[in-house]
């Protein structure tokens, strides 16, 4: 069923009038909260590392976000109050909750779930129907494939049948890489819209041995980007995919491909563009993270606006980044389904001349489902239903995954890895996806999938010295605080269970990580043996069970979840740092 304005505003009154919508958003009218003006020549959309999440979840933002050097006390690395303080977002109001992670529990509870593509289509579709169709587009940016049981179970086919469903025009990816090369391409052909990537090429002897690409002259496997014709005007969209991919994840996926950022390939494809495609706006569609966003606008000229992913920050005002011909519009929308962006462009004889920019959050009590959405959801999921709503323990604890050094479920993961593998230490990756849950739910396989499933998820058991486990974290920490965002090279610091430590982001490499202590006080020898379990290594395919199934065990054994000790690094040089409470 797809709504007109008059139909979708009338059914958001009666949600509030009737109940469905709780008391507390009256200070901001559901009937108004996604009642954007109309304003210039086109609407770009933009959603990005929603990591399958279909239906409304719970999400809570992080409370550590640490910037240094050049991202000192600057958005994306701002966090609760000075968060809201920066963005001048009431405190106490569903947009602060929506924001930052302040009593989370509390207003959780209060405003309800938050996502859910059928509550997005009917947003997507009222705004389309307010400012026109032919003036539209809905951008995708990645990791939209992965993150889910369902999206595993189907190697993203559940993903690219919604967001046909939903409307997406132009995507581009990361974790959907995952699935190995055969299978994106199958994806990709599925999708009805443009898939985009300039910085993935084909290896010069793939090449020479018959693998095909989209111009074998330039090696670009994908399409480089698209043209859109809106209301009369030409938009170009750039695709540039996570350039890491091959080292943040496991390059056997994808031997024949390489990924990579290069400023001056860049700019070439946009002086090619600008040449030869007579457009209004040009616009890149990221999967960099901010930082490197911000990086690459102040560098690469010609860009109206960079539409950013990857490091799920949802930043409500964009930042305007000065070049040397001009500014560009940057932009992050958040993670999981909880934000749809919407950037209106006025045009002019010289191209863009005005915009306006909102950051929406999904409020699932507040916008009426789309029924074909919702039909298409229930349809998909029915052949999993049994094996995802399988009970396996009770939750005293807030669960949450996002933050720089640990989150109470990567701490579960952690836990159950040292009791199943009867080990002293554990190591967990620093993945920025999973979703939230509050005290008293109930722990299903569904969310335990949600923090796991990906299509590498062997445990191991590995014997390393003091001195290798300090490599690790050092290396770890290198890709998080590097201050050259070009070398920050995806994720957050790995997670650990049964070793805490003393780290200092600002120090030089190699220098950052002191004082690792087993829980019992004891410090790290460099020359001991320790036991040390795991899982998703990115090199050779470990032979452990997959790591679900040690989390359920352990779960299922427990009953209920009360953990006695998060694993957090004392972290030194924190001076008036805004990215931590």
């Amino acid at each position: 069923m797809n709504l007109n304005r008059r139909e979708f505003t009338k059914i958001l009154s009666l949600a509030a009038a009737g109940g469905l919508a709780p008391s507390v958003f009256s200070k901001q009218r559901p009937e108004t909260m996604y009642q954007l003006g109309n304003f210039g020549d086109a609407r770009l959309m933009h959603f990005t590392d929603c990591h399958a999440q279909l239906n409304p979840i719970y999400f809570r933002e992080p409370s550590v976000n640490l910037g240094f050097n050049q991202a000192f006390n600057k958005a994306p690395h701002l966090v609760s109050k000075h968060f809201l303080n920066h963005f001048n977002i009431q405190h106490g109001t569903p947009l602060a909750h929506a924001f930052s992670s302040l009593n989370f529990r509390e207003e959780a509870k209060l405003y309800g779930k938050v996502g859910g593509f059928a509550h997005l289509k009917s947003l997507v579709d009222d705004l389309r129907n307010r400012f026109g169709h032919n003036k539209s587009l809905l951008l995708d940016g990645g990791d939209t494939w992965q993150g889910s049981g369902t999206a595993l179970w189907t190697k993203g086919q559940d993903m690219v049948g919604a967001c046909n469903l939903l409307g997406v025009d132009v995507m581009t990816g990361h974790w959907e890489f995952t699935y190995q090369d055969q299978q994106v391409l199958k994806n990709i052909k599925d999708f009805n819209g443009d898939f985009v990537a300039q910085n993935i090429r084909v290896k010069e002897d793939a090449l020479f041995e018959g693998a095909s690409a989209y111009d074998e002259d330039s090696g670009h496997r994908f399409k480089p980007y698209v043209i859109k014709e809106l209301n009369g005007h030409r938009v170009a969209i750039i695709g540039q995919a996570f350039p890491y991919t091959p080292v943040a994840n496991p390059s056997r996926f994808m031997p024949d491909w390489t990924f990579g950022i290069n400023d001056l390939d860049m700019q070439e494809i946009i002086d090619e563009i600008k040449e030869t495609e007579k457009t209004s706006a040009i616009v890149l569609l990221s999967h960099n993270g901010m930082d490197v966003d911000l990086k690459m606008a102040s560098r690469v000229t010609g860009l109206d606006a960079i539409l950013g992913g990857h490091t799920h920050d949802a930043i409500p005002q964009p930042v305007i980044v000065s070049n040397p011909s001009g500014k560009t519009i940057v932009t992050n929308a958040g993670s999981n389904g909880k934000f749809l962006a919407v950037l209106d462009l006025k045009f002019g004889t010289t191209g863009v001349v005005d915009f306006r920019y909102k950051l929406l959050p999904i409020f699932s009590n507040l916008i009426p489902a789309n029924q074909e959405m919702l039909g298409y959801i229930n349809n998909v999921r029915h052949p999993y239903k049994e094996r995802l709503s399988k009970t396996l323990a009770v939750t005293d604890e807030t669960l949450y995954r996002r933050g720089n050094f640990n989150g109470t479920f990567d701490q579960l993961i952690c836990d159950a890895l040292r009791q199943t593998n009867d080990t002293e230490i554990a190591f967990s990756p620093g993945f920025r996806w999973g979703t939230s849950l509050l005290p008293g739910q109930t722990i299903t396989m569904e969310h335990v999938l949600d923090q796991t499933s990906i299509t590498y998820p062997e445990t191991y058991v590995r014997e390393m010295t003091g001195t290798q486990i300090k490599s690790i974290l050092e290396d770890v920490a290198d890709n998080l605080f590097n201050p050259d965002p070009y070398y920050q090279q995806g994720g957050d610091m790995v997670r650990l269970g049964g070793l805490d430590y003393t780290i200092s982001p600002t120090n030089n490499v190699g220098n950052r990580i002191s004082e690792m202590r087993l829980d019992n006080g004891t410090l790290i020898d460099a020359k001991k043996v320790y036991k040390v379990s795991g899982w998703a290594t990115v090199g050779s395919k470990s032979s452990g069970a997959p790591v679900w199934d040690n989390v359920a065990s352990y779960l299922a054994d427990k009953k209920k979840i009360k953990l006695t000790k998060l694993n957090t690094p004392k972290i030194i040089g924190l001076t008036n740092n805004k990215g931590i409470l």
